[in-house]
């Protein structure tokens, strides 16, 4: 499942072009090439973590790094007053689609119901 080159591991190298707002030691944001809202964001490590399950202890300061990034863009973006959304896909179930950890930051417009409860059985 995990690889040692992404898609988003060749955006942080800039081997693939991506519109990139923010890139320090720690993360790299960019816009997402099929958004699904006005504003959606992606907040990578620059290092391969495959998923959130993956996450060590040594990972605290990257994680912390990932979310308040993504508060500082939300307001640079100017989505921070109506709110907005922050995902992070896990797996199959998840719909986890890069097994490169991503926090998706989404808001620009009302984002609707977390879920659709069309696959739960009782």
């Amino acid at each position: 499942m995990a690889t040692t080159n992404t898609i988003f591991s060749k955006i942080i190298q800039h081997e693939i072009i991506a519109d990139i707002i923010y890139q320090d030691e720690l993360v790299t944001a960019f816009r997402d090439a099929s958004p699904c809202a006005p504003t959606h964001i992606l907040i990578v490590p620059n290092i391969l973590i495959p998923t959130l399950n993956d996450v060590a202890d040594h990972h605290e300061a990257l994680l912390g790094r990932m979310i308040i990034l993504a508060s500082k863009i939300s307001k640079t973006e100017g989505i921070s007053e109506d709110g907005y959304r922050l995902i992070i896909n896990c797996n199959k179930h998840g719909r986890q689609e890069i097994y490169h950890l991503h926090l998706h930051l989404i808001g620009g417009c009302p984002l609707g119901p977390m879920l659709v409860n069309n696959n739960i059985k009782s």
